[in-house]
């Protein structure tokens, strides 16, 4: 059966708000990629190396504008984000017309242009992308981790194209996963999950970092999510970041929208 226009929708918009963040500003500078990758180097050095650099703040502040392009049209917005490291991922579009808030436990979001408001768990966006999604898979793909722990199984490595290729020794059938690692900073060049049977493609390319208070973090990301002919694919542009401020999460569904129920 056809899925109705309206919840294909709120998928790629709930996807959009999760997937799509990213920080710089004004006194931050870039990250020079200089680094050569190495024949030399193993797969347990390159994921020592990878979560030695994860990011290590307490909260963020920031402002990024995303821009949508579906079926050759594009829109774009500009979006204020807050982030309680492991504990709240918060997004409010100007005015408040659009909040969403994440925690380990819900995806919550509410629209006052439509009067429509969600409330769940993860199974709205873990269908979307093909990957059981939860608060901590969301927040690396933010800062440029992979999304899956990596010690879990053994994984192998090549040079490609001066990025590690880090990839599982046995990968899965039904989902196969590549990673690209940046010889300079090991985060992220390039996140990449395929799903041939249900001939879905999430890929998400991390083109420059910058650093922000001795942390490196995404400057630039472009996503394109592509489910047989549908496509979806969001570029960013990250301004004004803040790191370990004080941050306030407001977030009230108003009374009398019509919650957005997915059977």
């Amino acid at each position: 059966m056809k899925l109705p226009q309206a919840y294909k929708n709120l998928k790629i918009t709930l996807s959009a708000f999760l997937v799509l963040l990213a920080f710089s500003c004004k006194s931050t500078k870039s990250v020079i990629a200089s680094g050569e990758a190495s024949n030399k180097l193993s797969a347990k050095q390159v994921i020592k190396q990878h979560q030695k650099n994860d990011a290590d703040f307490k909260t963020l502040q920031a402002k990024v504008k995303i821009d949508i392009t579906q079926n050759q049209k594009e829109q774009g917005s500009t979006f204020n984000i807050r982030i309680e490291k492991d504990k709240v991922i918060w997004l409010s579009a100007k005015l408040g017309l659009a909040r969403m808030m994440i925690t380990p436990e819900r995806v919550s979001f509410y629209n006052k242009l439509d009067n429509q408001y969600f409330d769940g768990d993860y199974k709205l966006l873990s269908d979307f992308v093909g990957v059981d999604l939860d608060f901590t898979k969301v927040q690396n793909i933010l800062l440029g981790q992979t999304i899956y722990n990596l010690k879990d199984e053994p994984h192998k490595v090549e040079v490609n194209e001066n990025s590690y290729a880090l990839q599982p020794k046995d990968q899965n059938a039904l989902l196969e996963l590549f990673y690209l690692i940046n010889p300079s900073h090991f985060k992220m060049d390039s996140l990449q999950l395929y799903q041939q049977l249900k001939r879905r493609i999430l890929q998400v390319d991390y083109s420059s970092y910058q650093e922000v208070k001795n942390q490196v973090l995404p400057q630039n990301i472009r996503i394109i999510a592509t489910e047989d002919s549908e496509q979806v694919a969001i570029t960013m542009e990250f301004k004004s970041v803040s790191l370990n401020g004080d941050v306030r999460f407001p977030f009230k569904i108003p009374k009398g929208y019509d919650e957005i129920v997915i059977k």
